[in-house]
């Protein structure tokens, strides 16, 4: 699940549809194309009911748009919007917010086969030892996300798993480039958006 709901204060404008450097394609289009290119199963992208742009544009690119009413409450809502909107017998999701462009299709299937094989309750890229995006989250938190206090997210469920989590190390400090500010924009691509 790509999310994408936020209202992005900090940056000023709705960050699904940033360029991926000068000419690039939207965030939103470069991340669902990535998942498509490592084979995920179902890509969902969550966002506002009331976003009729990206609704279109995460159709034409044959994803799955979920509808997040109450995205102001933060980014687990829109984990939990997609929870509620997925077949219950779905044993994981992978997780990524849409600021985070550059992550590679090799990254995500990387990630996907080590947490096949670990048995893991939760896994999450990372690169020289520090925790990026996507995470997998097996069906078995699936509650405790639904219950994790909003103020803390799903880093509440992650931090309460502790040793349990399995930590995948990739060549790709893509999993870690969020672009949270117009200054993280210019840092990563050069340029103004």
């Amino acid at each position: 699940m790509i999310l994408a709901g936020g209202l992005s204060v900090r940056f000023g404008r709705p960050k699904a549809f940033l360029p991926v450097g000068p000419g690039g394609p939207a965030f939103v289009e470069q991340l669902v194309t990535t998942f498509h290119a490592a084979g995920v199963d179902e890509v969902l992208v969550v966002g506002r009911p009331e976003d009729q742009r990206l609704r279109d544009t995460v159709t034409r690119l044959g994803a799955r748009f979920i509808d997040n009413p109450r995205a102001e409450r933060g980014q687990l809502s829109s984990v939990i919007a997609a929870l509620d909107a997925i077949a219950p017998d779905v044993n994981a999701v992978m997780v990524t917010p849409v600021d985070i462009p550059l992550v590679r299709a090799e990254t995500v299937v990387a990630l996907r086969d080590a947490f096949l094989r670990s048995g893991a309750p939760i896994a999450r890229a990372t690169h020289r030892g520090r925790h990026g995006h996507p995470v997998i989250f097996s069906s078995a938190v699936f509650d405790e996300l639904r219950h994790a206090p909003l103020e803390q997210g799903a880093k509440a469920v992650v931090r309460a798993h502790g040793a349990a989590v399995l930590d995948v190390e990739v060549d790709d400090d893509g999993v870690l480039r969020d672009v949270d500010t117009a200054q993280d924009y210019r840092d990563l691509f050069g340029t103004d958006a």
